[in-house]
């Protein structure tokens, strides 16, 4: 995979116009009746894609790139709805009431499933028995960086700070604030969370040194990172990011913390086998195009397009090692 990026992530960009039009649109000779009701070949009409954040963030963009995959393959209109809210949890719940036909579909973030839970109750908490996974789509990493103003180039250097360090956060439940909390514990270092609504106020707030150190996903990030404005100190990935890979992990630094977002196409559960087979080759297809292989290097994603199994294995396994470290160091993401 490619080590340079030729455009930058559109979080912070207007394009969120343009992204949406190209959704909405429908592509020359698609189908652009209301959605089918089940009968006959699937799909007869418009496929809708819920989006459970903001226009213009990662799951929005590679919603909308995926959307406009399927669309060409199916030869439907797909628009994509914005309902943000909890993590996802309001579109999560939207779709898991929504009727299992194939209509109503949704790309969702493993952090609902496997983060989300540690802070509320669990009958609060999303589950994914409540949906069909119908394939993996990709993996956004994460990285902890600085202002070069405050001089720390490393994790070890936080610690030898001999001060509680402030860490901005994209929101209460993320993995972003999760693998800061965790890199903290492991390595005993006194600090603080600040949480913010998102990526965009979280960088703003690290670029004007309000804070010591914030964490947020690469594509995020790397721009700053390329042109001196922020010194990356570890990533959280299993092994070095080829976007970014002169950045150590915090693994090779000592810290056992790994924690990636991903995200995975789903259906209301019980969605009939034959539709789900379509949504798949569709979403195949889709993945093997320049276009959509360009979107993944331009926003710094690494392709996860793995059987919904591995998904299932992946969030069951994130789970359960999340709240066994979390609870080794007395940690409570809720503060």
């Amino acid at each position: 995979m490619p080590t340079s990026r030729t455009a930058p992530r559109r979080i912070l960009q207007g394009v969120v116009g343009a992204a949406a039009a190209i959704a909405l649109t429908a592509c020359g000779g698609v189908k652009t009746t209301s959605s089918g009701g089940g009968d006959g070949d699937y799909p007869s009409g418009n496929i809708e894609f819920s989006v459970g954040a903001s226009a213009g963030g990662s799951s929005d963009l590679i919603t909308r790139a995926l959307a406009q995959g399927i669309s060409k393959e199916l030869g439907v209109s797909t628009p994509v709805l914005n309902k943000p809210g909890a993590n996802g949890a309001l579109a999560a719940k939207e779709l898991q009431s929504a009727k299992p036909d194939g209509y109503k579909i949704a790309v969702q973030n493993a952090s609902l499933f496997t983060i989300t839970p540690l802070t509320v109750s669990p009958a609060e908490a999303t589950k994914i028995d409540s949906f069909d996974v119908i394939t993996g789509v990709s993996r956004d990493d994460y990285v902890m960086a600085t202002n070069p103003k405050s001089g720390f180039t490393s994790i070890e250097d936080l610690k030898k700070a001999g001060k509680t360090i402030r860490y901005g956060t994209t929101g209460v439940g993320t993995g972003a604030q999760l693998a800061s909390a965790l890199t903290f514990g492991a390595a005993d270092i006194k600090s603080t969370a600040v949480p913010f609504d998102g990526g965009a106020p979280n960088l703003t707030a690290l670029l004007g040194n309000q804070v010591d150190v914030s964490t947020m996903q690469i594509g995020e990030a790397i721009e700053n990172i390329k042109a001196g404005k922020l010194v990356p100190l570890a990533v959280f990935s299993k092994e070095r990011i080829p976007y970014l890979p002169e950045v150590k992990t915090a693994i090779e630094q000592g810290f056992d913390v790994q924690v990636t977002q991903y995200r995975f196409l789903t259906a209301p559960k019980g969605t009939p086998e034959n539709v789900k087979a379509k949504l798949l080759e569709a979403a195949k297809k889709t993945f093997a195009t320049p276009e959509y292989k360009k979107f993944n290097e331009e926003n710094s994603l690494t392709p996860m397009e793995v059987a919904p199994q591995e998904v299932l294995t992946s969030l069951q396994n994130d789970a359960t090692t999340f709240k066994s470290q979390l609870d080794k160091f007395g940690i409570s993401l809720t503060g």
